[in-house]
Formats: C-alpha cells, structure tokens, sequence
C-alpha cells in the first residue's frame, strides 16, 4: 500500500534510533525544566539546580547526558562551566512538546479544533 505513494519515506534505523534516544531523554520533567531555563540563556549547575527544584549533583548527572546526547553544550571559565542549550533544534523540540501539552484536553486529547499552529519559535514562556 505505502508502495504506491511516491512522497514515503521510511527514515533509516539510525536516525530512528537516535530519535527516540533523544525523546528518552526528554521523557523526565526535571530534564525538560533544565532545558526550558538553557533556552532562556547560559547558566550554571548551582543556578539550575534551584530552577529546576532539584540537587546539583542530580541536575549535573542529567546534564551529562544531556550533552552526551547533543542537547546541551559546555563552556568552561575557569572553575566554573556554564552549559546552553545545543543549537535552535532544542528550542524546537521542546516547544513543540510544551506546546502539544498545552493543547492536550483533560481526556488526553490534542485540541485540533482551530487548526493553529503555532511556530516553536512563540513558545517562550512557561504558562
């Protein structure tokens, strides 16, 4: 049946793969808080650790995967390193994501009802 559509494009195993790694990581809460405060600009482990309500050490282990993945990215000054998020493809992600769950009715639900669509780019702050 797909056969016959000449758009179809099955993604290979490897970008697959690497996607639902990403979205494995993205699947804890206190990861996504990490991530939403990186978008809004550089920061530390101290400084994250109170955004995200969480201790530094666990908010350092979660980092190092983060980065691991391509998510986040380190600059060392000193004695500190001061962590961004990875490119604008994060910005994306996770608001498309934040936006989806905004749009979610009570019964889980996507609201299609407007047909909006609104950029990931809109999603700036936390609601």
């Amino acid at each position: 049946m797909h056969t016959s559509l000449t758009d179809f494009d099955m993604p290979n195993e490897e970008q697959v793969h690497l996607a639902a790694e990403s979205f494995r990581l993205l699947s804890d809460p206190t990861r996504i808080k990490i991530l939403w405060a990186l978008l809004q600009g550089e920061s530390n482990v101290a400084c994250l650790a109170e955004l995200a309500d969480a201790a530094p050490t666990t908010v350092s282990q979660h980092l190092a995967k983060l980065r691991l993945a391509g998510l986040v990215k380190g600059r060392r000054e000193g004695t500190f390193v001061y962590y961004s998020a990875a490119d604008d493809h994060v910005r994306r992600l996770l608001g498309e994501g934040l936006y989806h769950a905004d749009h979610i009715d009570r019964g889980g639900q996507a609201d299609h009802q407007s047909g909006d669509q609104a950029p990931a780019e809109t999603v700036r702050t936390a609601s």
